[in-house]
């Protein structure tokens, strides 16, 4: 039977997050997920760790349940193992001091406030450069089809009132991680490069990547349904160390080779539900 086996939720966008045993799906995903931002003051704009890595030798959990909607307080680990409080006054400060570069640290905005979310200017000014360092991609591999992202992405960083780089959920099967572990063995294909969501078991799906049959479908995950929507263009944060794992450029050339680059769906939720680890996940008709 196909089945739930990890709820994740990441309250800093960018830095390592908490795994849950339930969890309720709401229009927002998971309450508290990516509900806290780093706005980069050298450069400007929100960032993550494409452009700031040292973001995920940080964690981050909530002491407590958050709000539905909106940036309750969470806890964040900083790399010396000393905490803050998301609310503490010196909470930029402390940041910045530990991941060697000045930032602030934002709850969410309105949606309507939009220079909050338009994009920083980039690194690069050839915009084919600044997309392979995003993407890690090296000349001659193709880059992601941008069209397939919602149109506002291409102007601010995330979905305006949301720090999601695209949708709310990301769903990625055991089976993908499995298969590209088989095919580059001295990589480590650990889920949280990847930062998933939910990580389902499709163990008949007959499908090295199972998950992206699912674009474009519905999904029941628990009480939940969601909608596929499209496959996850990998970036450069998969191929960053930090904890136990070691940067692998490898990562990307064997997604690149055997997945076009890309790894789980995004989806967004159709009919809020809850959703337990166990649970059975199944494509509707």
């Amino acid at each position: 039977m196909s089945r739930v086996t990890e709820i994740h939720r990441y309250p800093v966008k960018s830095m390592a997050g908490e795994r849950l045993d339930r969890a309720l799906l709401g229009e927002r995903g998971l309450p508290g997920d990516r509900a806290w931002a780093v706005r980069d003051e050298v450069r400007g704009g929100i960032r993550g760790a494409k452009k700031l890595p040292a973001l995920m030798q940080c964690s981050a959990r909530y002491q407590k349940e958050p709000p539905e909607q909106g940036s309750g307080a969470a806890t964040v680990t900083l790399p010396d193992g000393m905490q803050l409080i998301t609310t503490d006054a010196d909470a930029s400060q402390r940041i910045s001091a530990a991941i060697g570069h000045a930032v602030t640290l934002w709850p969410l905005r309105p949606a309507d406030d939009e220079a909050h979310y338009r994009r920083g200017p980039p690194d690069h000014a050839d915009m084919e450069t600044e997309l392979r360092a995003i993407f890690a991609r090296t000349e001659g591999e193709p880059l992601p089809e941008l069209g397939k992202f919602p149109p506002e992405i291409l102007q601010y960083e995330s979905p305006p009132g949301t720090y999601f780089d695209a949708y709310p959920l990301l769903l990625v099967s055991q089976q993908s991680l499995d298969r590209l572990g088989e095919l580059a063995p001295e990589s480590r294909f650990d889920v949280r490069r990847f930062r998933p969501n939910l990580v389902v078991d499709l163990p008949d799906a007959g499908n090295p990547f199972p998950e992206t049959c699912w674009e474009g479908r519905r999904i029941r995950a628990g009480s939940a349904v969601l909608e596929a929507t499209i496959a996850c263009p990998r970036c450069v944060m998969t191929t960053h160390g930090f904890a136990d794992l070691p940067r692998d450029p490898k990562i990307m050339r064997t997604l690149v080779a055997n997945a076009g680059g890309n790894l789980g769906v995004y989806a967004k939720v159709i009919e809020p539900g809850e959703v337990r680890v166990g649970d059975r996940v199944e494509a509707l008709p």
